[in-house]
């Protein structure tokens, strides 16, 4: 009964859309996550030790280090970027966002990695880069005051997909979770193309030209980050039941900066294309 029980559990496993919290302990091949229940992460990940005490077990994960280690993650961000608008040096932006990249891609292949310094370079790195963009951006006639109305529209749909989770309104199940994937997917792959053809013409093929098409698309992607946090707030709470160590808070407070970064971005942009007019 114990193994129709467990390959019960394994046939319902989601995956997120969010590449971070794929590696998380307790991850199944193919990128499914193993969260269902503590039994399941034990075996996939065996007993955890607190390494600064040999031969202790290291406290499970709570909510409350899911919290402290996100608000200060985002909190190293809002700062980093207040400085970069506040100096001025918006062309950090550039270095700043190829920096970011590299570390996101090592966080998010390397787990293990995703301590305190790590996490807080990469959110102090992604501070700087939307620091610099919105910077430029209140630097245009026309568009002082666009930042700060990013930001609010970022809380805002943090804490309504926050609610919405927590009401049970959206349930992320199975099905849904393939959805966000393929609309992921294609949103990525629409970016790709339009930034390829736009090396040979000017506008690529329309998607970030300021067109109603342009409107259309950022509303899109706006709205398939959104539902990302979901997912992202599945497997926090998924991990937290299954009893994962409480290191890998830094872990899930990196998954949702990936998140909310690309979020503030295509509300500034959006906005931006709504101040042009």
């Amino acid at each position: 009964m114990g193994s129709v029980h467990t390959r019960s559990e394994e046939a319902q496993v989601r995956t997120s859309s969010n590449p971070a919290f794929r590696n998380l302990p307790g991850t199944g091949q193919g990128g499914y996550a193993t969260f269902g229940s503590a039994g399941a992460y034990a075996e996939m990940s065996g007993p955890t030790v607190d390494p600064g005490r040999a031969g202790v077990a290291e406290r499970p994960m709570t909510i409350d280090d899911v919290v402290t280690k996100t608000a200060v993650a985002v909190g190293t961000a809002i700062v980093a970027g207040i400085l970069t608008i506040w100096s001025g040096m918006y062309g950090l932006a550039l270095p700043a966002a190829i920096v970011g990249l590299v570390l996101g891609l090592v966080l998010t292949f390397k787990p293990d990695w995703a301590k305190a310094p790590l996490v807080l370079l990469y959110s102090a790195v992604e501070g700087v880069f939307l620091g610099g963009i919105t910077g430029l951006l209140e630097s245009v006639p026309n568009f002082e005051g666009i930042g700060f109305q990013a930001v609010v529209g970022t809380v805002g749909v943090f804490i309504g997909m926050l609610v919405i989770y927590k009401t049970g309104a959206v349930r992320v199940t199975p099905r849904f979770t393939k959805w966000l994937m393929g609309a992921m997917i294609g949103v990525f792959v629409l970016m790709l193309v339009n930034l390829v053809v736009s090396f040979f013409t000017t506008g690529g093929i329309g998607l970030r030209d300021g067109s109603p098409l342009a409107y259309l698309f950022s509303l899109v992607c706006i709205g398939v980050a959104a539902f990302s946090l979901l997912l992202d707030f599945d497997q926090a709470e998924r991990a937290i039941r299954a009893g994962a160590p409480a290191r890998f808070a830094w872990y899930i407070a990196f998954g949702l900066m990936v998140t909310l970064v690309w979020l503030y971005l295509e509300i500034l942009r959006l906005l931006s294309y709504l101040r042009g007019e």
